[in-house]
C-alpha cells in the first residue's frame, strides 16, 4: 500500500470507541470455538472416532480439512464486505458461527450412530471454517480503518489479544469440563458443554455487532463511488504484490500460532509426557502470557515500525522453537511450561504486528478480498495443515523436535520477504516525509 493511500486514510474520522471495542473483542468467540476443537481434540477423537492413536490423527485431519474452507469463506465474506460494507459481513459470519456451534453440541456420537457421527462433526467443522474465514479479514479491516492512524498497531493487536482471550476461555472450559466430569459422562454428554457455551457467546456477539457503525473507509468509498463492483477481479488485477506479502507474513504467524500454541496440548498428551488435564492447564497459563504480550507488540510496532518488529520476531522464530519443543519433550513440568511460554510469546507478538501489517498492504478498495486471498490463504495452509503434519511426522520419525523444525523452516523462508518489504506504519511514514 502506498504512502499516499495511507495518508488519505489517516484523514478519515475514526469510529466510536464503542464500535472499536465491539469489533476487537468479538473475536473472542471466533477463536473460542475454532481452538476449542484442537484443545478438545483428544476427547473428540474418542467420542467420534473411537479409541487408539489413529483416532487423534483423523480428528486433526478433520481440523485441516475444515481449514481449507477458510479461504473460500474469506473470499465470499470479503466480497460482501468490499461490496456491501464491513458491518454486514461481520453480522453474517457470526450468525453462521452461532448455528454451527449449536448444531455441534447437538450431534449424536459414534456410540449412537457409528462412523456417520465423525462425518457429521467434520461437516460442521467445514461450516465453521467457512464462517471463520470471513472473521479475520473483516475484523482486521474494520479496526485498521476505524482507528486513529498512529494507534493502528495497538488497536489492531486487540483483535489478537481478544483471540487469545477466546483461546484461554476454550482451554479453561475444556480443562474444567475434563476435571469436573467423569470419563463416562464426558463421552456421553459432557463434551457438549463447551460447544453450547460457545453458541451462547456467539449469539451475544451478534447482538453487540448490530450496534456497530460502518467503517469510515467504506463510507468514503461509497461517497466517492469507488466501491469495486467485482472485488475479486479488482484484487487480482491491482493487489497482487499485497496478496503475496500478506500471504508470507501470515504464513509465519499461522504456523507459530497453531503449532506453537494450539497444538501444544495434543503434542504433550499424545506423547505421554503429561496427562490430558495437566496439558490443558499448561496451555491456560501460556494463553495468559500471550494476552499480556500482544498489546505491547502492537504498541511497539506503532513506535518502531512494522518491519523491524516483524524481522526481530521472525529471527526468534527461526532460532528458538526447536529448543522449546525439546524442553517440552522432557519430563519436567517447569521445563514444559518454560517452552510453552516462550512459544506463546513469539506467536502472540508476531500475530499482533501481523494483523496491521497485512491489512496495510492493501488500499481500502478490495481490502477484505485481498486479505482473504493472502492472509487467510496462508492460514489455511500453515494453520490448518501443520498440526496434522506435525503429528504425522512426529509419529513416523519418532522425534519430538519436528514441530519446532517446521516453524524454523517457515521462518527462514519468510525472512527475506520481511527484509525487502516497505514500511507501512503511519507514524514511521510521517517521520520519513518530515525528513524529506
Amino acid at each position: 500500500m502506498s504512502a499516499s493511500l495511507l495518508t488519505s486514510e489517516s484523514q478519515l474520522s475514526p469510529v466510536s470507541r464503542r464500535s472499536i471495542l465491539i469489533a476487537a473483542f468479538s473475536t473472542i468467540v471466533e477463536w473460542y470455538d475454532f481452538t476449542l476443537y484442537l484443545y478438545f481434540a483428544t476427547v473428540l477423537s474418542r467420542v467420534f472416532f473411537g479409541p487408539g492413536a489413529g483416532s487423534l490423527l483423523v480428528t486433526l485431519a478433520g481440523f485441516a480439512i475444515a481449514y481449507l474452507m477458510r479461504p473460500v469463506g474469506a473470499v465470499v465474506f470479503g466480497h460482501i464486505g468490499d461490496r456491501h460494507g464491513r458491518r454486514r459481513s461481520l453480522l453474517l459470519s457470526v450468525a453462521l458461527m452461532t448455528a454451527a456451534m449449536a448444531l455441534t453440541g447437538l450431534l449424536p456420537t459414534r456410540a449412537a450412530i457409528g462412523p456417520t457421527a465423525g462425518a457429521m462433526l467434520i461437516a460442521l467443522r467445514c461450516v465453521m471454517g467457512f464462517a471463520v474465514g470471513g472473521e479475520y479479514s473483516g475484523v482486521v479491516a474494520y479496526l485498521l480503518e476505524g482507528s486513529p492512524s498512529r494507534r493502528r498497531g495497538l488497536i489492531a493487536s486487540l483483535a489478537s489479544a481478544s483471540s487469545e482471550v477466546g483461546g484461554l476461555a476454550a482451554v479453561g472450559v475444556s480443562a474444567l469440563t475434563v476435571t469436573l466430569v467423569g470419563e463416562t459422562e464426558l463421552q456421553s454428554w459432557g463434551w457438549r458443554i463447551p460447544f453450547f457455551i460457545g453458541a451462547a457467546l456467539a449469539a451475544s456477539v451478534w447482538i453487540a455487532r448490530s450496534a456497530m457503525e460502518e467503517s469510515p473507509e467504506f463510507e468514503r468509498q461509497r461517497s466517492a463511488g469507488s466501491v469495486p463492483s467485482r472485488p475479486l477481479a479488482y484484487s487480482l488485477r491491482n493487489q497482487r504484490m499485497g496478496i503475496f506479502r500478506s500471504f508470507m507474513i501470515s504464513a509465519l504467524g499461522s504456523i507459530t500460532y497453531y503449532v506453537g500454541i494450539t497444538y501444544v496440548p495434543a503434542f504433550i498428551s499424545s506423547a505421554g509426557l503429561l496427562g490430558e488435564r495437566a496439558s490443558l492447564w499448561l496451555s491456560t497459563l501460556a494463553a495468559l502470557i500471550v494476552i499480556l504480550v500482544t498489546p505491547f507488540a502492537g504498541w511497539w510496532s506503532d513506535k518502531s515500525g512494522r518491519k523491524p518488529v516483524l524481522i526481530a520476531i521472525g529471527l526468534a522464530s527461526g532460532v528458538l522453537p526447536v529448543t522449546m519443543f525439546s524442553l517440552m519433550a522432557g519430563r519436567s513440568l517447569l521445563a514444559a511450561f518454560a517452552g510453552a511460554a516462550v512459544l506463546a510469546c513469539i506467536a502472540g507478538a508476531y500475530s499482533a504486528v501481523g494483523a496491521a501489517a497485512t491489512a496495510e498492504q492493501f488500499a481500502g478498495e478490495g481490502r477484505m478480498t485481498g486479505l482473504a486471498l493472502g492472509a487467510t490463504g496462508a492460514t489455511a495452509v500453515f494453520g490448518g495443515l501443520t498440526p496434522w503434519l506435525s503429528q504425522r511426522l512426529m509419529a513416523s520419525t519418532g522425534s519430538a523436535l519436528v514441530p519446532g523444525v517446521l516453524i524454523a523452516v517457515v521462518a527462514v523462508t519468510v525472512l527475506p520477504v520481511l527484509l525487502l518489504m516497505p514500511e507501512t506504519a503511519p507514524a514511521k511514514l510521517a517521520a520519513r516525509r518530515a525528513r524529506l
